[in-house]
C-alpha cells in the first residue's frame, strides 16, 4: 500500500508539473507578448502573407482579364486574403510545422519548440526572398517600352473611338458626323466592362490616321474605331471599322444605308457589335441603354446634335455656349421629352454660370434648374441628367453634398465617363482638400488623357499652390496636343510674372494678339505691361477692342474699361483714366440687377469705385464680393475678394488692412486672382496698385518672402 501509494504521489506531482508547465505555456506574461510573436515567428509570417498576398493581388489582375474572368473574382481574391490574414496569424502562434506534421505550439518541449521555429522562421525568410524577387522581376519587366507598347500590357476591353469623317457634300453636315460618332461612344462608355476614351481626348487625332498604333499608345488602348458618315436629305450612310492597334488588323466592319429617322439603330447596332468584338460582357440594363431612342423627332435630333457641336468644342467660349444653348433650347421645344437634350441644356448652362463664360443671371440659374429637373422626371436613371442635376448644385448653389450624391448616383450608369472624377475634383477642390482633388483629376486623366480643358484645370490647381514647375509641366502635355493654344501660353506668361520675371512672360506673349473674347490672355497681356511700368504700349489694343465692343461679353467688356483706365493711370493720364473709369462703373452697375451674386463683377466695381475714389462705395462692395463667395465654402475663389480687399485698402489709406489681407493671401493657395494667379512676393515687389505700402517695415518683410522655386522655361 505504502509502495502504490507512493506511486500515486509521485504520478500526481509529475502530472501537477506538466498542468502547470501546459497553464504557464497558455499563460503568455503581457510584459514579454511582443518577445512571444518573435519566438513563434508570427512577425515572419505577417511579412510572408503580406508579400504573398499582394503578388497574388497583382497576378489575378494581370491574368484575369486575359482569360476574361469577371472584375468579380478579383474582387473575391482580395476580400479573401483580407479574411485570411488574422486566421493565418491566429495559425501562426498556435501550430508549428515539424517533421511528424502540424502540431500545437504548447505540446512542444521548450527546447524542441525553439529548434523547429527557429527551422520554420529560415523557410519563412526564403519565402518571402522569394517572392520578393518575382515583384522586382515583375516591376522591372513592366517598366521595359517592349513591354508597355505591346498589347498585353493594356486591357484587350479598351477602345478608342476616332473622329468620323463627313462625307457628305454639304461641308455643313460635319455636325452631323460628330454627332453620330458621339453617340456611338457614348453607348459604348456605357458598358462597365469596357474602357473606353472619352472623346476630348480623340477630337485631336485624323480621322483616318496612318499612325494608329502611337495613337492607342498614347491612348491606353487595345482598339481603334474609324467612322464615315454620309448624309444627304434624309438618307445616311455610315461606314465603320474596328481595328486592333498592335498588328493593324481590321477585326469588323460594316456599313449601314438607312434613313435619317432610323439612325439611332445604327449606333446602337455599331456599339453592339463591338461589345461583341471585345467580348464585353453586357448586362441587362446595359442592353436597353445602347439601344434606347432618346426622341422620335428627326428634326429635334438634328437640332441636339448641333447644340451638341458646340459644347464639343474645346474652348468654352461665350460664342459655343450660346451656340449649345439655342440649338438645344430648339431640340426641347421640338420634343419637351428629349430628356437627353434637356440634360445637356441644364449642364451647359450651369457650366456657363460657373465660369461667367455667359452671364450668370438668375433667370440662367433658373433655367438650368429646370432643365435638370425635367431630364430627371423624364428619365430618373439617365446618367447624363443626374450629371447635370449634380453641375446645378455645384455651380449655381455651391451645394457640394448634394453634388456629390449626383455625382456618385450617376457613375452607376457612366462607368468610363471621366467627368464624374473631373467634377469630384473640382469639388475637393473648392473645399480645400487639395491631396483628394489632385486624386480625383488623375483619375479622370487615365479616362480621358489628351483632354486639354482637363488637363488646363489640372495645372491651374498646381497654379494655385504655386507649385510652378508642376504647372507648367501639365501645360507642356497641353501645347504637346493643340500647338500655340493662346490661353494656354497666357497662362505660362503669368507664371513666369509671379515668379518676377518680365523678360521671360514678355517673351512669350510677344507673339500673341488676343482679343476681348479672349479675356483671361488679353488681361494678362495688361498685366505685363502694368507690371513692367510701360502701359502706353496697350492703351492702343484696348481702345481698339472697346471701340466694338461684343455684346456677348458682357461684364468682361466693363472689366476691360478699369483695365484701360488702369493703363492710363499708371502712364500718367490722370484724366483719361478718370473717364474710362466712369464709363466702366456705368457698364458694369447695369449688370448687377441681374446678376447679385456674381463675385467677379461686384470685384471690378469695387476696383472700379476706387479709381475714382470713392473709398465707402469700394470698401462697401468688397465686403459684399466677400459676402457672395465666403473663403469657407470656396478655398479655390473665395480669397479672390480679399486681394481686392488688399488693393482697394492700399490705395485708400487703410494700410493695416491691405497688409493683414496680404499675409493671409501669401499663407494660402488660390485660383484665379486679379488680374493673374495667386498674389506672391514678386508681384508684390512689382505690381504699382501696392506702391503705398512700400516704405511699410511690414510689407517689406512680406516681399522680402521665399518665392516659389522658379520654374524652367
Amino acid at each position: 500500500m505504502d509502495v502504490a501509494r507512493a506511486f500515486q504521489v509521485t504520478r500526481i506531482k509529475v502530472e501537477g508539473c506538466r498542468d502547470e508547465r501546459f497553464v504557464n505555456a497558455r499563460r503568455v506574461n503581457p510584459t514579454k507578448f511582443l518577445t512571444e510573436l518573435k519566438r513563434r515567428n508570427v512577425y515572419r509570417a505577417a511579412v510572408a502573407y503580406g508579400v504573398v498576398a499582394w503578388f497574388l493581388t497583382q497576378l489575378t489582375t494581370q491574368v484575369f482579364p486575359f482569360f476574361e474572368i469577371p472584375n468579380s473574382a478579383v474582387r473575391f481574391v482580395v476580400i479573401a486574403l483580407a479574411v485570411g490574414f488574422p486566421i493565418a496569424m491566429l495559425l501562426s502562434w498556435l501550430y508549428e510545422f515539424t517533421p511528424e506534421g502540424i502540431v500545437r505550439t504548447e505540446d512542444l518541449h521548450p527546447a524542441q519548440a525553439r529548434s523547429i521555429q527557429r527551422a520554420t522562421g529560415r523557410i519563412l525568410d526564403f519565402i518571402i526572398i522569394g517572392v520578393l524577387l518575382l515583384v522586382i522581376a515583375m516591376l522591372i519587366v513592366g517598366r521595359r517600352p517592349f513591354y508597355k507598347q505591346t498589347g498585353e500590357s493594356i486591357s484587350q476591353k479598351s477602345i478608342a473611338v476616332l473622329p468620323f469623317e463627313n462625307l457628305s457634300e454639304d461641308k455643313a453636315n460635319a455636325y452631323f458626323a460628330d454627332g453620330v460618332q458621339d453617340e456611338i461612344l457614348t453607348r459604348l462608355s456605357k458598358i462597365a466592362d469596357l474602357k473606353v476614351i472619352s472623346r476630348t481626348s480623340t477630337q485631336h487625332y485624323n480621322s483616318a490616321p496612318e499612325n494608329l498604333r502611337e495613337i492607342a499608345r498614347q491612348l491606353g488602348v487595345a482598339h481603334i474605331l474609324e467612322g464615315r458618315v454620309q448624309k444627304s436629305g434624309d438618307a445616311v450612310r455610315v461606314n465603320v471599322q474596328l481595328i486592333k492597334a498592335a498588328n493593324d488588323s481590321h477585326l469588323w466592319a460594316d456599313t449601314f444605308d438607312r434613313k435619317l429617322t432610323d439612325i439611332f439603330s445604327v449606333e446602337s447596332e455599331v456599339a453592339k457589335a463591338i461589345a461583341d468584338q471585345l467580348r464585353a460582357k453586357l448586362t441587362g440594363q446595359e442592353e436597353q441603354v445602347i439601344a434606347a431612342k432618346p426622341t422620335d423627332n428627326p428634326e429635334a435630333y438634328d437640332a441636339y446634335l448641333r447644340g451638341l457641336a458646340y459644347a464639343l468644342k474645346a474652348a468654352y467660349t461665350p460664342t459655343n455656349a450660346l451656340g449649345a444653348q439655342k440649338y438645344l433650347r430648339e431640340a426641347v421645344r421640338l420634343d419637351p421629352k428629349f430628356a437627353l437634350s434637356w440634360a445637356l441644356l441644364s449642364s451647359v448652362d450651369a457650366s456657363g454660370y460657373l465660369s461667367t463664360s455667359v452671364q450668370p443671371t438668375v433667370a440662367l440659374r433658373e433655367e438650368a434648374r429646370q432643365a435638370a429637373e425635367t431630364a430627371l422626371t423624364l428619365q430618373p436613371n439617365l446618367g447624363e441628367a443626374l450629371m447635370a442635376k449634380g453641375y446645378y448644385h455645384l455651380g449655381c448653389l455651391k451645394e457640394y453634398d448634394t453634388a456629390v450624391r449626383y455625382f456618385e448616383q450617376a457613375r452607376q450608369f457612366l462607368p468610363n465617363s471621366s467627368q464624374i472624377p473631373e467634377s469630384l475634383a473640382y469639388v475637393a477642390w473648392r473645399r480645400g482638400q487639395w491631396d483628394r482633388s489632385e486624386s480625383y483629376f488623375n483619375q479622370a486623366e487615365r479616362l480621358d488623357p489628351r483632354n486639354g480643358n482637363l488637363l488646363t484645370q489640372h495645372a491651374v490647381s498646381y497654379i494655385a499652390l504655386r507649385r510652378f514647375p508642376e504647372a507648367l509641366r501639365k501645360l507642356a502635355q497641353i501645347l504637346n496636343i493643340t500647338p500655340d493654344e493662346v490661353a494656354i501660353i497666357a497662362l505660362k506668361a503669368s507664371i513666369a510674372q509671379a515668379e518676377g520675371d518680365l523678360p521671360r512672360a514678355s517673351a512669350l506673349l510677344a507673339p500673341l494678339h488676343p482679343n476681348g473674347d479672349n479675356p483671361y490672355a488679353l488681361g494678362t497681356h495688361v498685366y505685363q505691361a502694368i507690371l513692367e511700368r510701360r502701359p502706353a504700349q496697350i492703351i492702343p489694343r484696348l481702345k481698339e477692342i472697346l471701340a466694338k465692343p461684343d455684346p456677348a461679353l458682357g461684364v468682361s467688356n466693363g472689366e476691360l474699361r478699369f483695365y484701360l483706365g488702369w493703363a492710363q493711370e499708371v502712364a500718367g493720364d490722370h484724366g483719361a483714366a478718370q473717364e474710362s473709369w466712369r464709363q466702366a462703373r456705368s457698364e458694369l452697375e447695369s449688370f448687377l440687377k441681374e446678376q447679385p451674386e456674381n463675385d467677379l463683377l461686384i470685384g471690378d466695381l469695387a476696383l472700379t469705385n476706387m479709381g475714382l475714389g470713392d473709398k465707402a462705395a469700394a470698401l462697401a462692395l468688397t465686403e459684399q464680393a466677400m459676402a457672395a463667395v465666403p473663403i469657407e465654402k470656396d478655398a479655390v475663389f473665395g480669397p479672390i475678394p480679399i486681394e481686392i480687399l488688399a488693393r482697394v485698402a492700399a490705395q485708400m489709406g487703410e494700410p493695416d488692412r491691405a497688409i493683414a489681407a496680404l499675409q493671409k493671401l501669401l499663407s494660402i493657395p488660390y485660383a484665379g486672382g486679379f488680374p493673374a494667379g495667386p498674389l506672391t512676393p514678386a508681384l508684390l515687389r512689382l505690381d504699382p496698385m501696392f506702391d503705398p505700402l512700400r516704405s511699410d517695415p511690414r510689407f517689406q518683410k512680406l516681399v522680402a518672402s521665399p518665392t516659389p522655386k522658379k520654374a524652367s522655361p
